[in-house]
């Protein structure tokens, strides 16, 4: 007769340790998400991602904390990101550079063997390429700030950092909410008409992307709105006949805030005469950092609204709030 021996208690230990196997295998083999991209491709990956390369949303990093699993960065995420210095300065010895959304290294990319890449849709031919090699891409485009918030998720998701991500949208929303009440008081007729300029001072910001969405949000009239595209190049005449109220400048431009205001051709036009010529800075354009800079922009544009408000101490409190740095670790918005 075979005796079972087996104590209770001992038994239910041995449950308690194979159900621990069983969670920890599962844990392994992760979690199928699929994802909806810009280029309305339907792209399957197990979650968490454990090799990733990122040529966009580098400065969500921070945010999702998975330094561990990205294999590859942009060039300008590794040279050129103030926030990314100041957090991770080994950062380049750590994670090797691939190129930019531009010119993309595919050879070196591939050596990487990564899970997923996230670039930008508007280089089909390297997506193509890459896809055809069996690599997972997520191609993304956020044109408005709703689309960012997406794209912040989906970085969260593939990190399983959700609750961080959203926890920076709430600190977005609220910083957006502050501009939109203090300027929404102003009546459509006294609002500023508003200029970016981009590469070239006659290369505008047209009705399209995150920019235009910004200018709303700090309750400007973009007069590249009727522009169904992201810029679009036009004549320094018709640029005096719209006369702008307030000058923006792209942060990658080569050129200053000074020579558009020394410019004797620019001399006549009311933003230089009254002295309402920004740069901004380089920060990355899809990032949480669009909302310190909405209420920046706002603020020199419209003082009177902003007047009992310290602007650089609601800045620094979300720096510290979404990033767990000061603004003063990093580089300031050019005045």
């Amino acid at each position: 007769m075979i005796t079972n021996n087996t104590h209770p208690l001992t038994a239910s230990k041995i449950c308690i340790a194979l159900f621990a196997v069983w969670l920890s295998v599962c844990n392994v083999a992760g979690e199928s998400f699929t994802y909806r991209d810009k280029m309305n491709r339907s792209i399957s990956v197990e979650i968490p991602v454990k090799r990733a390369v990122l040529l966009n949303g580098t400065e969500l990093l921070p945010i999702t904390g998975a330094w561990q699993r990205v294999v590859g960065l942009s060039r300008t995420a590794l040279g050129a990101n103030d926030l990314l210095k100041v957090i991770k300065p080994d950062l380049a010895e750590l994670i090797p550079s691939v190129g930019n959304n531009h010119h993309i290294n595919a050879e070196k990319l591939l050596k990487l063997r990564p899970d997923i890449v996230l670039l930008w849709s508007a280089n089909p031919e390297i997506i193509n390429y890459l896809s055809k090699r069996n690599i997972p891409i997520i191609a993304v485009f956020p044109e408005n700030i709703l689309e960012l918030y997406e794209m912040m998720r989906l970085h969260g998701k593939l990190f399983a950092s959700e609750a961080n991500i959203e926890s920076a949208i709430v600190k977005m929303r609220t910083m957006f909410s502050l501009i939109k009440k203090r300027v929404g008081i102003i009546p459509d007729e006294q609002r500023k008409k508003a200029l970016w300029i981009f590469s070239k001072p006659t290369r505008i910001g047209g009705g399209v992307g995150i920019y235009n969405d910004i200018t709303s949000i700090i309750g400007q009239h973009n007069l590249g709105q009727k522009f169904s595209q992201h810029t679009v190049d036009v004549s320094l005449e018709q640029l005096l006949a719209w006369n702008p109220d307030v000058i923006y400048i792209w942060g990658h431009a080569r050129y200053s805030a000074a020579d558009i205001l020394n410019n004797p051709q620019w001399r006549h036009i009311t933003a230089v005469k009254e002295k309402r010529v920004f740069k901004v800075p380089k920060w990355d354009t899809w990032s949480p950092r669009m909302a310190p800079l909405a209420l920046w922009l706002a603020a020199a544009v419209y003082p009177e609204q902003f007047e009992d408000l310290n602007i650089d101490h609601e800045i620094d409190q979300f720096y510290r709030d979404v990033y767990g740095v000061t603004y003063k670790d990093v580089q300031q918005i050019e005045n």
